[in-house]
């Protein structure tokens, strides 16, 4: 009823907003048919005047002029306004569109519209029971909990990992770090934060992420997904046959129903070259084992010399397809890794070319070349 009643009010304030100048028009042009009889008026008081000898008739005649004078100008202006019935017309048509307007739309919102539904605020929808309400809504009651109490360092710790799963890996950094500094440091959420500063630069382990991972590591030397990630930053730098042996330990050493297990088993594969391509987050086309084997049996020279071979296969695929970040995470890294500075630093020059220093992928180059020691400039 509520609503009704100031759709009325509102809808009656438009109406008289436009109906009540179409009524000062009317009122105007009755004032000027007044105006034109006063001037008549004045016209038959003047004759008697003279015909009584109350005025000189030079006077008379003068007052007479001016009267014709102001009568002719009052003809003149007021011409334009006199063209038939066109100005009434206008009028109502005016005035019968101003009344229809409101009788149609309401009819209208009537027959498709809802004024009977309840409105439905963002604190109404927060209020709700979890079980009725969508997992965005849920997150949107937390954040505005956490806008309103960021010192709860436990709703903290329950949003960072909601971020992670959904991908939003920025605010996951921001969530854990919170949980830390409040709640304090555990192994859970040293972890967490080393997994979503990676996912944050597009799976690539920077240092900042392996310092959490081994900070992790202090407090639980058996935290599967510490272990994991630090394995495969060796693989992303090139020592697949090191992360080969991390990983099998990892799945050694977990139980049956560990979600780590499948994980770390598929990783030994891929670095053992039981799948293919197998090393495609360490660097573009692998060893398998029959390359790992005839690595060990090499001189130092040898084996550098294979591995100097495909990194330069990566150079020169990337050469042929620049528009692929992660292939030149892995060529500067890789370059770096052999000690080839200057190789690095042309391949990050190459990389900002492709990719533009500003975006995304530009500045996750130049969190790998600060952690790399590499020269970043204009």
């Amino acid at each position: 009823m509520l609503f009704w009643v100031i759709a009325a009010v509102l809808t009656l304030g438009a109406s008289l907003a436009v109906l009540l100048p179409l009524t000062r028009q009317a009122e105007g042009e009755a004032d000027n048919s007044h105006d034109l009889e006063v001037y008549r008026d004045q016209l038959g008081e003047v004759d008697k005047d003279a015909a009584r000898g109350l005025i000189a008739p030079s006077d008379a005649d003068l007052a007479r002029a001016e009267i014709a004078r102001r009568i002719i100008k009052f003809d003149a202006e007021d011409a334009p306004r006199s063209k038939g019935g066109s100005q009434l017309a206008s009028r109502l048509v005016g005035v019968v569109a101003v009344l229809a307007i409101p009788v149609l739309s309401w009819s209208v919102y009537t027959v498709i519209g809802s004024p009977d539904v309840p409105s439905q605020p963002l604190s109404a929808r927060l209020s709700q029971k979890p079980a009725d309400t969508s997992i965005d809504e849920l997150i949107a009651r937390a954040e505005a909990h956490l806008v309103a109490n960021p010192s709860d360092g436990r709703g903290w710790d329950v949003l960072a990992p909601v971020y992670l799963r959904m991908g939003r890996a920025d605010d996951a950094i921001t969530a854990y770090r919170n949980a830390i500094r409040i709640e304090g440091t555990t192994a859970a959420r040293e972890a967490g934060l080393g997994e979503a500063i990676a996912g944050s630069s597009g799976g690539i382990v920077t240092a900042d992420a392996r310092m959490a991972f081994e900070a992790s590591l202090k407090l639980e030397p058996a935290n599967p997904k510490a272990r994991y990630f630090l394995a495969l930053a060796l693989a992303q730098e090139g020592k697949l046959a090191e992360a080969a042996i991390v990983w099998r330990q990892l799945s050694d050493s977990l139980p049956p129903d560990s979600p780590w297990r499948p994980v770390t088993e598929q990783a030994v594969a891929q670095a053992e070259g039981r799948t293919a391509p197998a090393n495609e987050m360490a660097g573009g086309p692998g060893p398998n084992q029959g390359d790992i084997d005839a690595a060990a049996s090499m001189s130092a020279g040898d084996r550098t010399a294979m591995i100097e071979g495909m990194v330069a296969t990566l150079d020169e695929k990337l050469r042929q397809n620049p528009r692929d970040p992660e292939g030149w995470l892995r060529l500067v890294r890789s370059y770096q890794v052999l000690g080839k500075t200057d190789l690095a630093q042309d391949a990050l020059g190459r990389a900002y070319a492709a990719l533009g220093r500003d975006s995304e992928d530009g500045r996750k180059l130049t969190e790998l070349a600060g952690s790399l020691g590499l020269k970043v400039t204009e």
